[in-house]
C-alpha cells in the first residue's frame, strides 16, 4: 500500500448479512474514492462479518471531516460497531515503563526508524532508571513512585499527563505494576501489555526459574489488550522458541526476552496501522 497517499481505513463489524462488501465499496467509489487495501473475515459459528478497508481519498468528493458523517447512514443500518482513522494521524502513545529496559530499547529503535504510525509522546515509569534512555530521544519522562498507600494517587497524577498529551494508547513496555480496573476503563483495547506465555502455569516473581526447573520444551510471549482482568484480555499476538537440555536459566531469560520484544512491537504496529479488530474476548487482525 502507498503510504504516500492520504488514506482513510475502516474497521467495521456486525452480524453478516447479504451485500455488505458491495455496499461498503460502493460508497467509496460514488465519492471518487480508490480502495488500497480490502480484507474481510465472516465467522462462520457467530456469523459475525468483519472488515478492513483502506482506500486513497486524494479525489474524495467529501472533506476528510465529513467521512465519518457521511458513513453514519450506512452504518446504522447494519447495526454496526466501526471506526475510519486516517493514516496521516499519528496515534498519541505513551509508554509505561518500570526498571526493565529490553522492550523500551526496541520499541524507541524502530521509533526513529519511523515503523509505527504513532506519536510517543511521553514515558511515565514507577523508578528513574530509564530516564537517560528517553533523554537519548528527547522523550519527556516522568516519575511517579507507587506504593500500597500511593498507588491511587499517583495513578491521578498518570491520567492528568496522558490527558496533558492528548493520549491514545498506553503501551506497558514491561511495567511492573497492576493498574486499576478504572485506569483501565479509560482507555478501553489502546492499553498494549507484553508477558511471558508461562501464565497461569508459572506465576509468580521467577517464572523463568520454574520453566527450567520443569524442563520446559518452548517458552513463549503473547501481547494483548489489558483489561480489569488483568493477563486475560484480547491476544494481539503471540511466538514461541524451542528450548533444549543445553538451555540455563540464563539463556531462557534471554530467548524469552528476544521474543517480548518482537512480539510487543508486532502488536504495536498492527494497532497503530489499524489492523485489529476487538471481537468480545478475541481479535481479530487483519494482517
Amino acid at each position: 500500500m502507498d503510504e504516500e497517499k492520504p488514506t482513510a481505513v475502516l474497521l467495521l463489524s456486525c452480524q453478516d448479512q447479504n451485500g455488505l462488501v458491495a455496499r461498503i465499496a460502493n460508497f467509496i467509489f460514488e465519492r471518487k474514492g480508490n480502495i488500497l487495501d480490502l480484507s474481510e473475515h465472516v465467522d462462520s459459528q457467530g456469523k459475525q462479518f468483519s472488515i478492513r478497508v483502506a482506500w486513497d481519498i486524494s479525489n474524495f468528493t467529501i472533506k476528510e471531516s465529513q467521512i465519518n458523517e457521511a458513513f453514519v447512514p450506512l452504518a446504522k443500518e447494519y447495526n454496526a460497531n466501526w471506526k475510519i482513522c486516517f493514516l496521516a494521524k499519528k496515534i498519541k502513545t505513551a509508554i509505561f515503563v518500570s526498571k526493565t529496559d529490553h522492550c523500551l530499547h526496541e520499541i524507541l529503535w524502530r521509533y526513529s526508524q519511523n515503523e509505527f504510525n504513532a506519536d510517543i509522546s511521553l514515558i511515565i515509569s514507577n523508578h528513574y532508571d530509564l530516564e537517560p534512555l528517553a533523554r537519548q530521544y528527547n522523550i519527556p519522562f516522568y516519575v511517579t513512585p507507587i506504593t500500597k498507600e500511593t498507588k491511587l494517587d499517583q495513578e491521578q497524577k498518570q491520567v492528568a499527563l496522558l490527558k496533558k498529551y492528548n493520549v491514545e494508547t498506553i503501551i506497558l513496555a514491561r511495567y511492573m505494576q497492576i493498574l486499576s480496573s478504572g485506569f483501565i476503563a479509560l482507555y478501553p483495547s489502546n492499553i498494549i501489555n507484553i508477558h511471558h506465555s508461562f501464565l497461569p502455569a508459572f506465576i509468580g516473581r521467577n517464572p523463568y526459574k520454574q520453566a527450567f526447573e520443569r524442563g520446559v520444551k518452548i517458552i513463549g510471549a503473547s501481547s494483548h489488550f489489558a483489561t480489569k482482568d488483568l493477563d486475560e484480555g484480547p491476544i494481539i499476538e503471540q511466538d514461541v522458541v524451542r528450548i533444549s537440555h543445553r538451555d540455563s536459566i540464563k539463556d531462557l531469560i534471554r530467548k524469552g526476552s528476544d521474543l517480548e520484544r518482537l512480539v510487543l512491537v508486532k502488536a504495536i504496529r498492527l494497532h497503530t496501522q489499524h489492523r485489529i479488530i476487538v471481537s468480545g474476548k478475541k481479535t481479530i487482525i487483519f494482517d
